[in-house]
This record gives C-alpha cells, structure tokens and sequence, in this order.
C-alpha cells in the first residue's frame, strides 16, 4: 500500500475523504509499463493500492523463460477479461487495461492533464511524441549484426536522440514554465521525465540519456523541476528494487 497527504494538485482536494475514489493498479513486480501511473499517484499525492504480481526468470534475461503463476491463474480464471486479459487499474471495482489509457485517465483524475482542454492536447501530443521516440529506438535495437547494431546504438545517443529532443524543444508552447505545459507539473513533463533523467528509466544508457536534452533549455529545465519534487523523491527512495 502507497499511502501519503492529499495532493495539493488534486481538484478533489476538499473532498471529504469517503468521496474519493478508491485506486488498485495491478502490475507485476516490476517498473515496466506500470512505472508512469505510479509516478503520477506520486506527484499527485494520491494513495493507491500497489499491487505487484510475481514475475521471475528461468534464466535471468530471457524473456522466454518468464514465469507468473499469478497472473496466468487469473487469466486463465477470466478475471482478466474485463481488461482485455492485461493487467491494469481498477477504480472502485471497475477494471481498465491499457497502459496509456491508464496514464491519461489517471493524468485528468489526478490533475495533471493541464488546465483547459487546450493544454489537455499539448499534454497528449508530448506524450505522443515520447512514444515515437521510443519506437525509433526500438527499430536501432532491432538491428541484426552486433558490430552494426553498436554502430547504430552509438548513434543514435550521439545524434538520433538528440535531434528528437531539439524538435521537441521547438514544440514546447510558450508558458511561463518550468514545466512543459502551463504553469504546473502534467503527464507530459512525467513522461519524458522516465524517458530522460529518471532513475533506472527507459534507456540504459543513463549517461547519454541525459546528455541528449542539455542543449535543450526548457526540457532540462522541466525535467529538473520534476526531479526535484519532494514528493517524487520520496516515491523513488522508497520504491522496490526491481530488474526491469
């Protein structure tokens, strides 16, 4: 369980607490594609049930030989169904699968989707963005040949990334910042916060992750801000240590 303060970003803060919605997110022991909704929970302050179904390896690294007894019961019992046979949230009972469904939902519960329905679609189209770039990168990695694929992963942290980056800073709309979008933290800055500059994120080459957004002034700017939210911080000392 994952529990702390009423988040100050949160328009429901007055709720009395009995009004609020009860959260269940349901992953496997693992940072994975779970990690951006744990975040959001974070920087909202939100409290939420973090469920962590059990994923080992036969042989470490091999994917083939992943086991998790717990979620093959439960599928194979159709407790899954509801959510597309995935694992997911659960809002008072009520399943979702998706992880980025998952991510925007939470984004507009939580109060991190911007503040009008303009800044809502700046959010989405940064989050987009952050997933074309990790698809460019899957492409490099997919290269046969280890001699052409270091060649290609050299590049791509030499040049590829931070020609993405540099777009993306011409992209950034005009705020007051130090955030993406707006005046407060949103999904968008959390997303290329993992990306980019969080601890074991989605590169790993943290080096030259960080490296590609330094001639960048309002992403580093942003992702600084994020990093150094208490509440974030406090999130990431006390998260399980996990593999992926």
């Amino acid at each position: 369980m994952f529990c702390c303060d009423t988040p100050d970003v949160n328009p429901a803060r007055n709720l009395e607490f009995s009004a609020m919605p009860s959260y269940k997110l349901v992953y496997f022991n693992a940072r994975g594609i779970a990690e951006n909704a744990r975040m959001l929970f974070a920087v909202a302050k939100q409290p939420f049930e973090d469920v962590r179904l059990s994923l080992t390896f036969g042989t470490p690294g091999d994917f083939s030989t992943i086991k998790r007894p717990e979620f093959d019961a439960a599928k194979a019992a159709g407790e899954l169904d509801a959510s597309l046979g995935k694992l997911g949230l659960e809002v008072d009972g009520v399943k979702l699968g998706h992880s980025k469904a998952i991510e925007r939902y939470l984004a507009r519960e939580l109060g991190l989707m911007g503040s009008s329905a303009m800044e809502a679609a700046q959010v989405d189209s940064l989050g987009e963005t952050v997933r074309d770039i990790k698809d460019a990168y899957q492409k490099v990695r997919s290269i046969a040949g280890a001699d052409e694929k270091k060649l290609a992963l050299d590049n791509w942290f030499a040049e590829g990334l931070p020609d993405w980056v540099k777009l993306v800073e011409k992209s950034v709309p005009a705020g007051p910042g130090p955030f993406l979008v707006g005046g407060k933290v949103s999904a968008a800055d959390l997303s290329f916060y993992t990306l980019l500059l969080a601890p074991s994120g989605f590169f790993d080459n943290t080096e030259g992750a960080k490296a590609s957004f330094q001639s960048c002034p309002k992403i580093k700017a942003a992702l600084e801000a994020v990093d150094a939210l208490p509440q974030l911080q406090d999130y990431l000392s006390k998260r399980k240590v996990t593999p992926i």
